[in-house]
């Protein structure tokens, strides 16, 4: 099955360059980047940090000059090439990396005409633009989702405290993950972990096991400790299907 083609369009004013690196490899495991291009007034210094990411990287800068105060242009630039692109054919998904709410509607667009959209940006990123894109990942999970067990192990007490409420599970979360469980349930109660993650998705585009500290959908189903796992052998190349079902 070929992998969707994606354009990647970052909103420079409004999510940080610090993540770069890993944020593209995310996108990676979506598809295939054809077209990456960042928007914004590159004569102002507050975008100077993305200077120096953008050649190693291979992101194509477009220069939006901010003809009057207090209007982001880089915005309407994003918003402009989103439609040249989509009417072009030449991709199946969009990324659009930003914490702005001006998005919303064009990924409910983009969403009308077929595409896939992927979202990125800031945990200050306004509710309905989440909500409008099919995905959405946080900016600040994917550096913490690279560090090893050793390395986090080594940080200092005073920034654990800092990551602990990440591993708490909020009782929205636990419902929403259990009312899932229970709307896939097969005769007998049990669910397929592969369909349950997608399912979850599509109910809350936000969602991610990383939120709360943990790598995998499997480890925090586990740590919720409401449901029992079964381990299936599929008998083929060592591959083994896992289910659950409410206790």
């Amino acid at each position: 099955m070929a992998e969707d083609k994606l354009a990647v369009l970052i909103d420079a004013d409004n999510v940080s360059h610090a993540n770069v690196k890993e944020m593209l490899e995310e996108i990676s495991k979506n598809g295939t980047t054809t077209i990456k291009r960042i928007y914004a007034d590159w004569t102002k210094p507050t975008v100077s940090g993305w200077k120096n990411v953008l050649l190693e990287n291979a992101i194509t800068p477009i220069q939006q000059y901010s003809y009057t105060t207090g209007k982001n242009s880089s915005d309407s630039a994003l918003i402009i090439d989103a439609m040249d692109i989509l009417y072009s054919e030449k991709v199946n998904g969009f990324c659009i990396v930003s914490s702005d709410s001006d998005f919303t509607r064009l990924a409910t667009r983009l969403r009308e005409a077929g595409m896939t959209v992927i979202g990125f940006g800031e945990k200050k990123t306004p509710k309905p633009f989440i909500s409008a894109c099919d995905k959405f990942i946080y900016l600040e999970i994917l550096k913490l989702a690279k560090m090893a067990p050793d390395s986090v192990a080594k940080q200092t007490p005073k920034h654990k405290q800092k990551e602990e409420p990440l591993k708490k599970v909020d009782i929205e979360t636990i419902n929403l993950i259990t009312e899932s469980v229970n709307d896939l349930a097969d005769e007998s109660g049990w669910t397929f972990l592969g369909s349950l993650g997608n399912f979850i998705i599509k109910k809350k585009p936000d969602f991610d096991p990383r939120n709360y500290g943990y790598p995998k959908l499997l480890q925090l189903v586990k740590s919720i400790n409401k449901f029992e796992i079964d381990v299936r052998d599929t008998g083929v190349n060592n591959i083994r299907h896992i289910y659950l079902k409410q206790k």
